[in-house]
């Protein structure tokens, strides 16, 4: 079969991992992360890169351009290519969501159980398929 299909929020609620690619295509990665209390993604900007988060559970900040919104469970965030962005856990639980890059960031089948572990593996052009 080509393409993914799978129970997103199952497989959120259920990551441990701070980041684990589930799926990568020529434009498009699927990528699960967690975010302990008190920590963040790191904050990063994407070039060329559009980035959408969807919030599963948790809550916490997300910082545009140096604008600070509140998130929490459901909400889905929207990072247009080229802006300074982060994620910060700000509850007492982890920030479980996951997360699309079009076109994909890093190398197929990353995982990362902690931040300490995240190294940037930038995308080599291998895909899920």
């Amino acid at each position: 079969m080509k393409g993914y299909v799978a129970d997103i929020e199952k497989l959120t609620l259920e990551n441990e991992n701070f980041r684990q690619v589930l799926y990568t295509g020529k434009h498009m990665q699927l990528v699960l992360m967690t975010i302990m209390p008190n920590d963040d993604i790191g904050e990063e900007v994407h070039e060329g890169h559009d980035q959408f988060f969807r919030i599963e559970s948790g809550n916490g900040e997300v910082q545009i351009d140096d604008v600070a919104t509140k998130i929490k469970d459901d909400d889905v965030v929207i990072v247009p290519a080229g802006a300074k962005h982060n994620v910060l856990n700000t509850g007492n639980e982890p920030l479980k969501l996951y997360t699309l890059y079009g076109p994909p960031e890093h190398k197929n089948g990353t995982v990362h159980a902690t931040k300490a572990e995240a190294v940037e593996e930038h995308f080599d052009g291998e895909t899920s398929e």
